[in-house]
């Protein structure tokens, strides 16, 4: 078993911890640096986790659970103008990459008005390739109960946010809503929007952790980190994208920042143990910049 963990500090010496994860058979999820400073998100061994807070602590740095590490999460608004995604939608991505998550926003082709807004299936098929889906809607109750045919028939866990208090009876298709974050036209730094966020999260956790749980029901034949550190290792173009997580987990698979038509082949090809990736995982074409998408069969599906 794995701990997900977040590193946060400076560069110097970043080397060190980088090979203690090594040694210990742990995966580096996600890096990022910014100017100086350096955040990592990690897989260790749930026995070692205190050698890598000794390291932590020696190299002047802080260790935190980041339980969202290792998922992919699509935060959805209505447009990508100004009348929609900022500032509730930005701080939602924000506050929850501090938790571990790797989150992409989806800015719906039309969602102007009531009387216009729309969903496309290709938005949904875009949606369905993340562990869950986060609506981030406005501030009028009876406008955010107008538009549950954005996310009643989509395929992932929804959790569903805006201004008003709201039953969840009266949202179909949510898994969950959360209020207190409809559209405000400045940062979410007051104390009531904080808490807001916070209740978020452990909502977020909630949903992921009973996906892990039906998960283990029936579980893939390796766990996506290990896929993950398999293509990179395997895979030469990896170390030529620029982009950031250029293999993003998630809780049933990962995606892969290379052109399908011309690598899915050669990932396919990838050896996990003794079996090629090609027979232990579905390969498909993302709707994102055609990436490639690889989502990992259970035990029970793989003959």
């Amino acid at each position: 078993m794995y701990e997900t963990l977040t590193y946060s500090g400076g560069v110097h010496k970043n080397e060190e911890i980088k090979e203690l994860i090594d040694d210990l058979g742990g995966f580096i999820l996600q890096e990022n640096i910014l100017q100086m400073d350096l955040i990592l998100n990690m897989a260790v061994p749930i026995e070692d986790v205190d050698k890598i807070k000794e390291k932590s602590k020696e190299l002047l740095g802080e260790i935190s659970v980041a339980p969202m590490a290792g998922t992919e999460l699509a935060i959805v608004s209505p447009t990508l103008a100004r009348h929609h995604l900022p500032h509730a939608a930005c701080d939602i991505s924000e506050y929850l990459r501090r938790f571990g998550a790797k989150d992409n926003m989806i800015g719906l082709a039309r969602g102007a008005g009531k009387g216009v807004s729309g969903i496309t299936e290709y938005e949904k098929r875009l949606i369905e390739e993340h562990d869950i889906a986060i609506y981030a809607l406005g501030s009028f109750k009876q406008c955010i109960m107008d538009k549950t045919f954005l996310f009643d028939d989509i395929d992932v866990p929804v959790i569903v946010t805006g201004a008003p208090e709201i039953d969840l009876d009266d949202l179909p298709g949510a898994d969950a809503y959360v209020s207190g974050l409809g559209r405000i036209p400045r940062r979410l730094k007051r104390g009531k929007n904080i808490r807001a966020l916070r209740k978020l999260v452990e909502v977020v956790e909630d949903i992921l952790d009973q996906k892990r749980r039906d998960m283990s029901l029936d579980p893939p034949l390796t766990p996506s980190i290990l896929v993950k550190n398999a293509i990179e290792n395997q895979v030469p173009a990896i170390s030529e994208i620029i982009s950031p997580t250029p293999v993003t987990s998630q809780l049933d698979g990962v995606r892969v920042k290379l052109d399908y038509d011309k690598y899915h082949e050669e990932i396919g090809e990838v050896m996990i143990s003794d079996k090629p990736l090609k027979e232990i995982a579905d390969i498909k074409k993302s709707h994102m910049y055609d990436y490639i998408l690889i989502k990992l069969l259970s035990e029970s599906a793989i003959v």
